[in-house]
């Protein structure tokens, strides 16, 4: 057995309701002016005001910024990190899904340290702990409230990149599964698809160890067993808990074992033609898998016992079998089966290939691969 390392620094509250707790976290934290980073849809559907009810209830001022975008700009981090320095707060409250979540890292790490966020891509570039943050996701997909990554899209040149250090881990998530529960059924399957995936990935990584391993193979349980059934019925509480938990887990794995093609993949096609992530990386995971299968050393057969529907025992099992059941899922949620459904274009390829090679994912990716594998790879999803 290889050496690990792990730690798991934060503070998680999970349970119905929960997110009522935030006031005390604060006051606790001496944080008596907060930031709320969030974005218009969640304030279109009265989630942005229910927390800075709850936040104002405990006599804590807030500032509100909620211009945060899908696949986030570094426009979006100026504007809220020159905000939240003119208010005045002290701690920043991340509300949403992963691109809020990203957005009040990076924040946090230019309102402490200054700069320029693109300063600070690559690996462990930040000197030390951003802004206290409070993480509360609102879909059970992204992980980010457990991830020590941020991605930001560089939309002068289409570029997706990731800022990596253990100092962005949010001080404290709260995990209330109340807030994915009226996520409408298309968002629920592609970012249930995409925290399975985040626990499929880290679990076949070469960083993978025991500790990733166990948080890989509970994650890919809880959200095997009720992704359809959340997706069909998102009041389903058992099926919203299990999933969001899932959903923490897989982010805690890849948080230390890293993620391999599909996320490599996936980033160049959000940043030239602005497919959800989750969307993406659903579309791309049967392609990659399938190009992976000669280096399977048996995990191939573990994941496909936790998602498939049938718990017969199963004979003989090769993995041509997970492929396909990791597709019959993409088609029972209603994902498109190919890139070129959600719009993205193959005289792109090789530029998008040439910027998945640049991420750090590739390396962890179980099958050694190249360019040249990697435009094969865009030709197949295309």
């Amino acid at each position: 057995m290889k050496d690990f390392t792990f730690k798991i620094p934060q503070n998680i509250e999970f349970g119905l309701g929960s997110l009522n707790k935030l006031p005390a976290i604060l006051q606790d934290n001496h944080s008596d002016h907060v930031f709320l980073i969030s974005d218009r849809g969640l304030e279109s559907l009265g989630v942005v005001k229910k927390v800075q009810d709850i936040i104002q209830a405990g006599g804590i001022q807030c500032t509100t910024y909620l211009d945060v975008v899908p696949n986030p700009t570094i426009t979006v981090v100026n504007e809220a990190t020159e905000l939240y320095n003119a208010c005045g707060a002290s701690s920043i409250v991340a509300l949403g899904g992963g691109s809020p979540l990203d957005v009040a890292k990076t924040v946090g790490i230019l309102a402490k340290f200054g700069g320029e966020i693109k300063d600070y891509e690559g690996l462990n570039k930040v000197p030390g702990p951003i802004v206290p943050m409070i993480a509360i996701p609102t879909t059970a997909g992204t992980g980010s409230e457990a991830t020590a990554s941020s991605v930001i899209t560089d939309e002068t040149i289409n570029y997706k990149f990731s800022v990596v250090s253990y100092e962005t881990l949010p001080k404290y998530a709260i995990l209330d599964p109340a807030l994915i529960m009226t996520a409408p059924a298309s968002i629920a399957a592609a970012c249930g698809v995409d925290a399975l995936i985040h626990a499929i990935e880290a679990y076949v990584s070469k960083n993978a160890s025991p500790f990733t391993d166990t948080m890989a193979e509970k994650a890919m349980q809880l959200i095997g067993a009720n992704l359809r059934k959340f997706v069909a019925n998102r009041e389903d509480e058992e099926a919203a808990c299990a999933m969001m938990v899932g959903s923490n887990f897989a982010g805690i794995a890849f948080a230390w074992a890293r993620l391999g093609n599909v996320h490599a993949m996936s980033h160049p096609v959000s940043a030239f033609f602005h497919v959800p992530h989750g969307v993406a990386n659903s579309i791309l995971l049967p392609t990659v898998m399938k190009f992976n299968a000669v280096a399977d050393n048996g995990r191939y057969e573990v994941i496909y016992n936790f998602i498939r529907e049938g718990k017969d025992k199963v004979e003989n099992f090769t993995p041509e079998m997970l492929i396909e059941e990791i597709q019959k899922l993409n088609d029972d949620l209603n994902i498109p089966k190919t890139l070129s459904e959600v719009g993205v274009k193959a005289e792109f390829i090789e530029e998008m290939a040439i910027d998945a090679m640049k991420s750090g994912n590739v390396l962890c990716n179980p099958r050694e691969t190249t360019l040249e594998d990697m435009i094969e790879l865009y030709k197949q999803a295309i």
